[in-house]
């Protein structure tokens, strides 16, 4: 007797935790269906007390809706997360690279119990994973929290960082690995990798590498040396400004840049570079100029390559002939017609 008073206390929290998981505005739950679901938890009672019970979790604050369509029933209105936050997220953690498939499949999991079985199952019904871009690193989570913790307590790291090259005796590629020393800064989601912003105990520098590629995170007892010592920044790393002046995460001296650009192009360099940049007029009325600070490195000579003839490099010198030579090489390579009869 006393087990079953015990689990009819349990009544509001059984009803609001089935109405969370099983309905929706397409797909509400009957007073019949919340009956019988007691009844398996061995909770005995009678349909018109569903009523009232459903009233007592909207007095408390529920958002519950009674509908009469498609089926009469009740459903939960507004969740901590919209649907359409839910596929973001979904989404997101799909098309990140430095998640792995099978980590990928578990968050999406997770993240589909924010809403509905039946709109959970359309969510996995539209994700695609493609597992040949995906990290295969499953220590990369591991690495995130030492990371945190590290970066937390100002203590320096070490690991075991590793790169791949190409063979040089055989087809194919083989790995290369030494171990590095770190004080952790930040980390960043930049260009679709997870990095780790910090400075190598043996240079005076920033540097970043990719966290996908890390193993045997250690937590040094060692305190960090600051960041004022190896950068611009006083008070606080502002990792957002950091990883604003890279380009495809290539290192490099920041200098004052100046671009005339045409101006079909204007949505894609307020895009790159938001409100950094400093647009001005020219004196011809197809083009305008550019002035914005970034990171001088092969990165960004690619990223201005793109845009062919749109983009010319006034300033600095040093990235106007980097990207001049870049293009004879380029020039040079296509030279001769390969498919000339």
């Amino acid at each position: 007797m006393a087990g079953k008073k015990k689990k009819k206390k349990l009544k509001l929290f059984y009803i609001k935790d089935y109405l969370y998981k099983y309905s929706d505005e397409n797909n509400p739950v009957s007073a019949d269906e919340l009956s019988d679901m007691l009844l398996e938890k061995e909770i005995e009672c009678e349909r018109k007390s569903i009523y009232s019970d459903v009233q007592a979790l909207r007095d408390y604050g529920s958002d519950i809706f009674r509908v009469r369509a498609p089926k009469n029933g009740y459903y939960i209105g507004e969740r901590t997360f919209e649907l359409p936050e839910i596929r973001l997220m979904a989404d997101a953690v799909q098309a990140a690279k430095f998640i792995t498939p099978k980590k990928s499949k578990e968050l999406i999991t997770k993240i589909s119990t924010l809403c509905s079985v039946g709109q959970a199952e359309d969510i996995s019904n539209q994700v695609y994973i493609d597992s040949s871009v995906k990290c295969t690193n499953e220590d990369i989570y591991y690495n995130i929290d030492d990371i945190n913790t590290a970066i937390k307590n100002k203590k320096k790291i070490s690991f075991i960082y590793k790169r791949r090259k190409v063979n040089e005796k055989a087809d194919g590629i083989v790995s290369s690995q030494k171990t590095l020393t770190m004080s952790p800064y930040a980390m960043i989601w930049s260009d679709d990798h997870y990095y780790l912003v910090g400075n190598n105990s043996k240079y005076d520098n920033l540097m970043h590498v990719r966290i996908d590629r890390m193993k045997n995170v250690k937590i040094l007892d060692e305190n960090i040396r600051s960041f004022t010592e190896v950068s611009d920044y006083k008070n606080a790393f502002d990792a957002a400004d950091y990883s604003s002046k890279l380009f495809n995460m290539f290192s490099g001296e920041i200098q004052e840049m100046e671009l005339y650009c045409e101006n079909s192009i204007i949505e894609e360099i307020l895009d790159r570079f938001g409100s950094a940049a400093k647009v001005r007029r020219t004196d011809n009325e197809e083009h305008f100029k550019v002035l914005v600070k970034a990171v001088v490195s092969e990165g960004l000579a690619s990223w201005v390559m793109q845009y062919g003839n749109k983009i010319e490099i006034k300033s600095p010198l040093i990235l106007r002939n980097m990207v001049k030579d870049k293009a004879e090489e380029i020039a040079a390579l296509y030279k001769n017609d390969i498919f000339k009869a």
